[in-house]
């Protein structure tokens, strides 16, 4: 029989067990912090968890840490356009490059920024080899004219698309979050996640078949494996189950990441 409030998951899962189906399945899609040590986070959700770490100055309107995505193909006036979407700045949607980066520098120097996190820095590769140069002498330019370190995040193509350019490569020094591996430590990983899906009842996402069963799904990586557990929980919900096994992992709409590159490679 399904327990009102399962005693396996957190506080803040029990409530959300008390909305009605749609909402609990809204809260799923919220950013979460997985709260065990070993447990790195995905990429992206490491550096917003910096730069909350790092607000912004209790006065005027300096910004130390500023978190942007990289457009999805190396476009220079596309990127200083979501610089000054994340800075909630109007700009003139028809405006060029150059007048754009005019706009940038003069916003980004105004509010003291100290430091720009670039996410999905590998979107540079979906364009030919002259886009990739423009969008990283961009780059190169806004890191000298502001003296301020530059991070980029990415998978392991990043790499390859910033090795293009040598006076961006040496200013990027690479550091790798390592896929996991079946072992105890993913299995604590596992046990972490589920006390914060609001099922109400346990999926025993730690047993070695359903365990390895996400593990070769997400391909070891965190950001996938948040992301596959949440379209999984969203199905049992929406299907009564109210627990993930493998019938539902089978049935939800899912791609590896793998799987996922080949087909952007293809469309490039």
């Amino acid at each position: 029989m399904a327990l009102t409030e399962p005693d396996h998951l957190e506080p803040f899962a029990r409530e959300a067990l008390r909305l009605p189906a749609e909402e609990r399945i809204d809260y799923l899609r919220r950013p979460r912090w997985i709260g065990y040590s070993r447990a790195h986070n995905g990429k992206t959700m490491l550096a917003a968890r910096f730069a909350q770490r790092h607000p912004s100055a209790a006065k005027g309107s300096r910004i130390r840490v500023l978190m942007v995505q990289a457009p999805a193909a190396p476009d220079e006036n596309r990127f200083y356009a979501g610089i000054l979407e994340a800075l909630n700045a109007p700009y003139r949607p028809h405006e060029t490059a150059a007048r754009r980066q005019f706009q940038v520098l003069h916003l980004l120097r105004s509010i003291g920024l100290e430091m720009l996190i670039i996410d999905e820095i590998h979107h540079i590769l979906a364009g030919h080899y002259g886009k990739q140069r423009y969008f990283l002498n961009a780059l190169k330019y806004l890191g000298n004219d502001l003296q301020i370190p530059l991070v980029g995040l990415g998978t392991l193509d990043a790499l390859r698309a910033v090795n293009t350019e040598q006076q961006i490569a040496t200013r990027f020094e690479p550091v790798a979050i390592p896929k996991w591996e079946w072992g105890q430590e993913f299995r604590m990983l596992l046990a972490s996640f589920e006390r914060v899906l609001p099922l109400r009842e346990p999926s025993r996402l730690v047993s070695e078949s359903l365990g390895k069963q996400l593990l070769a799904m997400s391909e070891g990586t965190i950001g996938a494996l948040s992301s596959l557990l949440n379209r999984a929980a969203a199905a049992a919900i929406r299907k009564g189950r109210e627990r993930i096994d493998s019938r539902t992992l089978n049935e939800t709409a899912w791609v590896r990441p793998s799987e996922r590159r080949q087909r952007a490679e293809l469309l490039v």
